[in-house]
């Protein structure tokens, strides 16, 4: 038998093998796509995993009943950050399913702040990321003498009136700012915040 007819013969024999092999080459390219477009699905955020978004009101983290959103003179004025969470008011939804979207609150008379602070404060009330840029702890405390709100985990402190930076401790960098507004007396997020919350990886 001549060497065409070989090939032939071969390429005969092998024709089902490769369609089958070919259908399942495409089969499981198929549901890689299906699965890969159902994982993207599933890691899209959730309205309440969201951070704090404009137009958010912020009530108090520890509230019990309804949601009632904070107003300037619920923040006590140069005392412990009061510790709260942004609210989608027109949804009634509390945007609590992230840590990361947690924001600490304190008050300053508004003549004692810089203008660029001033710019993002209301009513004297500055927001800050709850969230510690050292290990991820939380901001809690607030130390009258020094000026500084800090985490008890290691003792890193910020400075509210100049951006949040770092005034003592390991924290490697500034605590991260809300800009708020007033509308009709309550509390409003105006804007992103300054940077990434939480631990910065590398």
């Amino acid at each position: 038998m001549d060497k065409d007819n070989t090939k032939k013969i071969a390429d005969s024999a092998c024709a089902p093998c490769c369609m089958q092999r070919r259908d399942a080459m495409k089969a499981a390219i198929a549901v890689t796509v299906m699965l890969g477009g159902g994982l993207r699905g599933a890691q899209a955020s959730e309205p309440a995993d969201l951070p704090p978004q404009p137009g958010d009101r912020l009530v108090r983290m520890d509230e019990e009943g309804p949601p009632q959103p904070l107003k300037a003179a619920d923040i006590p004025l140069a005392s412990k950050p009061v510790r709260a969470l942004p609210f989608a008011a027109t949804d009634a939804l509390v945007r609590d399913g992230s840590r990361l979207g947690r924001v600490i609150l304190m008050r300053f008379d508004p003549a004692s702040l810089d203008e660029e602070t001033r710019a993002r404060s209301a009513d004297g009330v500055l927001a800050y990321s709850a969230v510690c840029t050292h290990q991820g702890c939380e901001v809690s405390e607030w130390d009258a003498n020094g000026g500084a709100m800090f985490c008890f985990c290691h003792f890193s402190k910020f400075d509210p009136l100049k951006a949040g930076a770092v005034t003592a401790g390991p924290a490697g960098r500034a605590l991260p700012w809300l800009p708020l507004k007033s509308e009709n007396g309550e509390l409003v997020v105006a804007g992103a915040f300054s940077s990434v919350p939480g631990v910065r990886k590398g």
